[in-house]
């Protein structure tokens, strides 16, 4: 079971989001939560309000079922590029150039840790050779 959330038309550039997204991809929920709190960027705390709305998700998914924190994952986090506002800025000899105001969609997955299943082993005869 998963849960997925997403904010669309974040005003930083996809380029500094993924900085603070690469840093938190795979590990614990928890250990996320702690890093992006602590982290003096300000994509940080954007991610931490998505982090903790795909934690929100995953709770409400199944309302009877208590879930742990310690048991959930960050799973998959992407950036993807947004639209981009043009903005002129003014320029010698009268012209004018153009500024690109970037801007992202950040989305996250949590899942549950999968859980270990032991293997068996198989026994293999011993054959007798030259008797």
């Amino acid at each position: 079971m998963e849960a997925r959330a997403i904010n669309r038309h974040i005003g930083t550039s996809p380029r500094k989001m993924r900085l603070v997204i690469d840093l938190i991809r795979g590990k614990s929920v928890t250990e996320a939560l702690n890093v992006l709190h602590y982290l003096p960027k300000h994509a940080s705390k954007t991610a931490e309000k998505v982090l903790r709305s795909a934690i929100s998700n995953f709770q409400n998914m199944d309302q009877e079922a208590k879930i742990d924190a310690e048991l959930l994952y960050v799973k998959e986090c992407f950036v993807n590029g947004g639209p981009s506002t043009k903005r002129m800025l003014p320029a010698p000899m009268g012209r004018a150039y153009q500024i690109l105001k970037r801007s992202n969609h950040l989305t996250i997955v949590i899942s549950e840790k999968p859980k270990k299943i032991s293997s068996v082993t198989k026994k293999t005869k011993k054959t007798k050779v030259g008797v």
